[in-house]
């Protein structure tokens, strides 16, 4: 019993550790709603050839890989977006909550939307590029 006690304890504790470590997120309503009122950009963060399944229909495209490397895509879009709050988004939320997190550390507004799934089964738009 005091076993199996501890285990639960633990198991909770690694949730809530995860959840601080991967900092804020937003769900796919809320993202649309701030993109919308042009507070904010949506970013697929993942590679050119994931896009090809579909995108979030405002979503920019600027792939991780990128961020990592020279920044082709990601320069420009930084630049220009300053004053907006960053909301990025990948396959299963785990990429995208490194870019959010880098992008913080970077002094940007950044949160996390998950994956692309999300966006599709919330019923908003999507696009093929």
């Amino acid at each position: 019993m005091k076993t199996l006690l501890l285990l639960v304890v633990l198991v909770m504790v690694l949730f809530v550790v995860k959840r601080v470590m991967a900092g804020p997120s937003i769900g796919p309503a809320e993202a649309d709603a701030r993109v919308k009122a042009g507070t904010a950009v949506l970013i697929d963060v993942r590679e050119p050839d994931e896009w090809s399944g579909g995108v979030a229909g405002p979503a920019l495209l600027c792939s991780f890989s990128d961020l990592r490397g020279d920044r082709a895509q990601w320069k420009a879009v930084l630049e220009q977006n300053r004053g907006k709050e960053f909301i990025v988004y990948c396959a299963s939320g785990a990429r995208s909550g490194i870019v959010a997190g880098q992008l913080r550390k970077e002094g940007f507004n950044a949160v996390n939307a998950g994956g692309y799934g999300g966006w599709r089964a919330a019923g908003l738009p999507v696009r093929t590029p």
